[in-house]
């Protein structure tokens, strides 16, 4: 855990590190890159690089802080990856639950997982639940994400690698959109992001974009139009 430049989020919490390719927005992973420097530091939790792995030394540890945060659950893998189990998935979700003063951002690609497990799982109102979707092809990641009974649900589209003209956002809270950061960045285009927050403003949708990318991700910055767009979901959670 530690706080994070991660512009939507305060604090990262990661009881799971680790995972496994399974769309082409995973080609560059932050985290993998992330996972491999921390082995080289000697960091115990990355001593296996980036395989899946549940810590359960990790698990009580928001409830240690006092004051409320914003964070994102396991930024360094994938709380719905296939080699975590359900009961594992649970005592997450339990810690969530016994700590309302946090709100907790989850997000993940397996959306087919996610709505398989998410009956099995009490769903507090200090949880918001996200799934990844890079193209056009991924786009049935919000189907599924529909089917979840998060008080939240939002998309982080990221890295955006084209036009998403097949986008609907019934039942959508938070979107999120950036490019690609690092090396071998793939680009990404000015009007594909403007179809995305013309959308969410038609439909009072909270739209938060995070970068522009690139190999200079600072100096790229991310302004869109001259003008920065930092907006979150209008719901209060967070309380018991």
């Amino acid at each position: 855990m530690s706080t994070t430049t991660i512009e939507w989020t305060e604090t990262t919490w990661n009881p799971v590190t680790g995972c496994s390719k399974v769309s082409p927005g995973c080609l560059h992973c932050y985290a993998e890159r992330m996972a491999k420097r921390l082995r080289a530091m000697g960091q115990s939790n990355y001593r296996d690089g980036f395989a899946v792995r549940v810590h359960d030394h990790m698990l009580e540890v928001p409830a240690r802080w006092a004051k409320p945060r914003m964070v994102f659950v396991n930024s360094m893998g994938d709380l719905f990856h296939e080699n975590v189990s359900i009961d594992f998935i649970r005592q997450v979700f339990e810690v969530m639950e016994r700590t309302p003063r946090h709100t907790y951002q989850l997000l993940t690609k397996r959306a087919d997982r996610l709505a398989e497990v998410a009956p099995a799982l009490v769903w507090p109102r200090n949880v918001w639940m996200g799934v990844t979707v890079e193209d056009n092809e991924r786009l049935s990641r919000v189907e599924r994400l529909r089917e979840v009974p998060s008080v939240v649900r939002f998309l982080s589209i990221e890295p955006l690698l084209g036009q998403l003209p097949a986008l609907n956002l019934d039942g959508i809270d938070w979107v999120i959109v950036g490019g690609e950061s690092g090396p071998g960045a793939r680009p990404m285009h000015e009007n594909w992001v403007l179809e995305i927050r013309d959308a969410c403003l038609d439909r009072a949708v909270p739209f938060f974009f995070k970068q522009w990318g690139g190999t200079r991700k600072k100096a790229a910055g991310r302004e869109l139009e001259s003008r920065k767009w930092s907006e979150m979901p209008h719901r209060t959670v967070g309380v018991a």
